[in-house]
């Protein structure tokens, strides 16, 4: 019987990019030692990433200093939360309630106040060789994503190991590990327009669409001279099996559809870009996503408040910062205490950590003049929440002096903070990667993970 071609042709490109999305930059013994060296692999958990680009104010958020002078006070008084001690913002009335179930490091520090060299620190754990204060900076090394898709590879459910929502970061890339180790970019899933990605197309919602396995995988022999492996793959039917099944697997594809979640649920997150990210983001770890970024940006299309980098002058336009804080912020209240709160209820908390933080903190004395009132880039204190990952939750870590100037304990930096994650993902940090000049360059230079939180 004679076989039938594939009803929907796999583009090439897109082929070579998922077929060799477990090899990057790394020859097949390298990527293995790694992951021997790194111990036995956690493929079962994950990393959700709310990144709230610009800077929030420490002051703002998660660490209000009520008792401060009036030029350095916050603008919004604290509310109390179930958690005895651990007072955050009033707009924040939602995780105010489910405050036992997080925690606060309310010292996370480090000294670039430069809005893409601060994210390179943070997503990378390495200082940028030369500063850019335009702002223009592009990563020498790959962030925690791409290290991730590297050394873990596809899930054992054949979705990617590494997405971004709804686009990847603009300061950082893959470099060595190879492009396809960048992210898998879902598009605004809140748009009427939004639809799952060509993984879908291709795959079919069973995979019937690919119906010899075959004659995808000659397809994959032909084309294994253009990626260059030198042979790596030859004789490993693992990988083979993993591009294959991320082209066929329903759990990979379904995994985008949020519209198969109820209404109710969809209600609940919100109906903008940061609740049905948010979701997004759940049902895709819950497949087998190892990270899931959302860039934390503007909650709807079109809104005149954009980032968290809260000048005098807002994105160019006069006014006081905190009419634009009190917009923004009921939309992460919901999206956020909605994410940790649906986690819980599917019994998801050892599986997936959430983490949410920014760049840098703001400048605690306030700054005002005719234009209005804002705080400036500070990264010598700023708070990031941590939620899940089998982490101790209900406390706050760390401290700042009485105008969040500073961490006056427990002081502790991105690397710390990567090096938290990078243990949930089940990846020896402490291990090197190799650049395309066959040098070991180790994945965080330093850091260990935040022991209050262990």
């Amino acid at each position: 019987m004679a076989v039938k071609p594939c009803s929907g042709p796999v583009n090439r490109r897109e082929f070579m990019r998922i077929g060799s999305l477990c090899l990057g930059g790394l020859s097949l013994s390298q990527l293995l030692a790694l992951r021997t060296e790194a111990g036995q692999l956690r493929q079962d958990t994950s990393v959700i990433l709310l990144f709230l680009h610009g800077g929030p104010s420490q002051l703002e958020t998660y660490d209000l200093k009520p008792e401060a002078p009036s030029d350095y006070r916050s603008l919004f008084n604290p509310i109390s939360t179930n958690v005895p001690g651990m007072d955050i913002c009033e707009l924040f009335s939602r995780q105010a309630k489910i405050a036992d179930k997080f925690s606060l490091v309310r010292s996370l520090h480090h000294d670039v106040g430069i809005h893409s060299d601060g994210g390179i620190i943070v997503l990378t754990g390495k200082r940028p060789s030369k500063l850019d204060p335009s702002s223009g900076s592009k990563s020498e090394h790959p962030d925690f994503g791409s290290v991730t898709s590297a050394v873990r590879g596809l899930s054992d459910k054949g979705t990617p190991p590494y997405v971004s929502i709804p686009s990847k970061f603009y300061m950082v890339q893959p470099t060595y590990l190879g492009m396809q180790h960048g992210p898998f970019e879902a598009t605004e899933p809140s748009s009427a327009s939004y639809r799952p990605p060509s993984l879908k197309l291709q795959a079919g919602l069973d995979g019937q669409h690919l119906v010899e396995r075959r004659q995808l995988l000659r397809q994959f022999d032909r084309l294994r001279n253009d990626l260059d492996l030198n042979g790596d793959l030859a004789g490993n039917d693992k990988f083979r099996d993993l591009a294959f099944q991320m082209l066929t697997s329903p759990d990979a594809a379904s995994s985008f559809e949020i519209d198969r979640e109820p209404d109710s649920l969809r209600d609940r997150y919100g109906r903008n870009m940061w609740g049905q990210g948010c979701l997004l983001a759940r049902r895709l770890a819950e497949a087998g996503c190892g990270v899931v970024s959302l860039f934390f940006n503007t909650p709807k299309t079109g809104q005149e408040f954009t980032n968290w980098d809260d000048h005098v002058l807002n994105a160019g336009r006069p006014g006081h910062f905190a009419k634009y804080m009190k917009v923004r912020l009921p939309y992460m209240d919901q999206a956020l205490a909605t994410l940790i709160e649906d986690i819980h209820e599917r019994s998801l908390e050892k599986k997936i950590m959430v983490v949410a933080v920014g760049e840098f903190g703001r400048t605690p004395r306030l700054s005002s003049n005719n234009s209005g009132t804002g705080r400036n880039h500070w990264p010598q204190a700023y708070t990031a929440l941590f939620s899940g990952g089998n982490l101790k939750m209900g406390q706050v870590v760390g401290a700042t002096n009485s105008k969040a100037e500073y961490p006056t304990h427990s002081p502790y930096t991105p690397q710390d903070m990567l090096a938290t994650i990078y243990q949930h993902l089940g990846i020896d940090f402490t291990q090197s990667l190799v650049d395309h000049q066959g040098r070991p360059i180790p994945i965080l230079p330093h850091g260990t993970p935040i022991a209050e939180l262990i």
